[in-house]
């Protein structure tokens, strides 16, 4: 990881950290941050692994210190925590979506990404549940306090009935995959072999796309409300 890599993702927590121990939308203001730093990275899952990391440490040490406080402080500090992970949920959800429209708006401009474009995305999207899973349950298990408890149960919740990005994700793969067929027949009756490079394919899900994307994650997902 270089030293900017670095640089971004401890500004990251820094500023998760700070909403999270304001207490003011903490759902929302950890959806926009972690969005803001999405649209600035290229898309490959170690990046978003990287990016989520983040986030989590910086929601668990704001309250790591009012958890051990009164049980009314311990309240508050838990529903933050909780909070802080749903708007990382949604954030990450909301990338899914983003992929979805990305295809979506291909296929209706007629434009054909490559099938090493689409199966390249497929294969980063299909692990982006068990990534933010995995991340909240590595997060608690470094905490080993009243934090890492709540975080491991979150984890457990999130694999026994799902997450916002988890539902959000399987439309995103249908309709890769449905594009995937259409660009493989295409490609076979032509001839051709499209020459796009894969990373502009990502850039326009990670930033073009994103930028003009609804503010809020369609509401209804399983596990949306990261409780």
């Amino acid at each position: 990881m270089d030293n900017k890599t670095s640089d971004d993702t401890g500004t990251l927590e820094t500023e998760v950290r700070e909403a999270v121990e304001k207490g003011l939308e903490v759902q929302e203001r950890v959806r926009q941050i972690t969005l803001r730093m999405i649209r600035g990275r290229s898309f490959d899952i170690k990046s978003l692994q990287r990016t989520t990391g983040a986030v989590l440490r910086g929601a668990r040490r704001a309250v790591e210190k009012e958890m051990q406080q009164s049980s009314g402080q311990s309240k508050v500090a838990r529903e933050r925590l909780k909070e802080a992970v749903t708007g990382l949920d949604l954030a990450l959800a909301q990338f899914a979506e983003a992929a979805k429209l990305a295809v979506e708006e291909a296929a209706g401009r007629a434009k054909k990404y490559s099938k090493k474009d689409l199966t390249h995305a497929r294969a980063d999207l299909e692990r982006l549940e068990s990534m933010f899973v995995d991340s909240l349950q590595k997060s608690a298990s470094a905490a080993k306090d009243a934090a890492g408890d709540i975080l491991s149960d979150l984890a457990a919740h999130a694999r026994t009935n799902g997450s916002a990005v988890g539902a959000q994700m399987k439309e995103t793969l249908d309709v890769i995959a449905h594009q995937l067929g259409a660009t493989g027949r295409a490609q076979a009756e032509a001839g051709l072999h499209l020459a796009q490079n894969t990373s502009d394919f990502i850039r326009q899900i990670a930033a073009g796309v994103l930028t003009g994307l609804a503010e809020h994650v369609k509401p209804g997902h399983p596990g949306g409300k990261g409780k």
